[in-house]
C-alpha cells in the first residue's frame, strides 16, 4: 500500500464535446425562424481556444449565445468555460463576438486553490504544476475533504479531479 495518496486539480475542456455543441448550435440557428435572415456564423478555433460568432445585430448575438449555452448544458460542459468578450462592430454593419474557452488553471487561480487548501489546516501538501495543482497526503479522508472544500468554493472556472491514487 502506498504511503502517500495524491490527486490533481485541473481545469480541462473536452474539445470534441465543444465541437459537437457548436455544430448543434449552428444547425439550430439555421433552422430558427427568428434567425433565418441573420446569416449567423459560428466557428470554433481549437488552437486559439475561441468560438467566433458573426451576425447581424445584438438580438441575434444574444440568442446565438443562449443556444450555444443550452447545447453546452446538454453535453455536460460547464458554462464556466465560456468567457464572452463584448460584441464589437464588424464589416457590413454586422457584429462580431469572441467567446474564449477557459482551459487550464492560471497561476493566480492555482494560488487561490493552494491558499484554500492550506487554510484547511490538514496534513496535505499542495503544489502548483504548470496548469494544475497536485495534492498529496497520507490519508484518503483528508484528500476527500480537500476535494469537497474545492467543490464548495465555487470558483469562476471549472475544476475536475483526476489521477486519484
Amino acid at each position: 500500500m502506498a504511503s502517500k495518496f495524491s490527486f490533481d486539480i485541473v481545469s480541462e475542456v473536452d474539445f470534441q464535446e465543444v465541437d459537437n455543441a457548436v455544430n448543434q448550435a449552428i444547425k439550430e440557428i439555421a433552422q430558427r425562424y427568428d434567425l433565418k435572415d441573420s446569416h449567423t456564423e459560428m466557428e470554433l478555433n481549437k488552437n486559439d481556444k475561441v468560438i467566433k460568432v458573426n451576425t447581424r445585430d445584438d438580438y441575434a448575438i444574444k440568442t446565438s449565445l443562449d443556444i450555444l449555452q443550452s447545447k453546452f448544458i446538454k453535453r455536460k460542459i460547464s458554462l464556466k468555460t465560456l468567457q464572452a468578450d463584448e460584441p464589437e462592430p464588424a464589416s457590413g454593419g454586422r457584429l462580431r463576438q469572441n467567446i474564449n474557452l477557459q482551459s487550464g488553471i492560471s497561476k493566480e487561480n492555482a494560488k487561490k486553490i493552494t491558499k484554500l487548501i492550506k487554510d484547511l489546516k490538514l496534513k496535505v501538501n499542495a503544489q502548483i504544476m504548470d496548469e494544475q495543482v497536485r495534492v498529496q497526503g497520507p490519508k484518503k479522508d483528508e484528500l476527500q475533504q480537500v476535494i469537497q472544500a474545492v467543490k464548495d468554493a465555487d470558483y469562476d472556472f471549472p475544476v475536475q479531479f483526476v489521477n486519484y491514487k
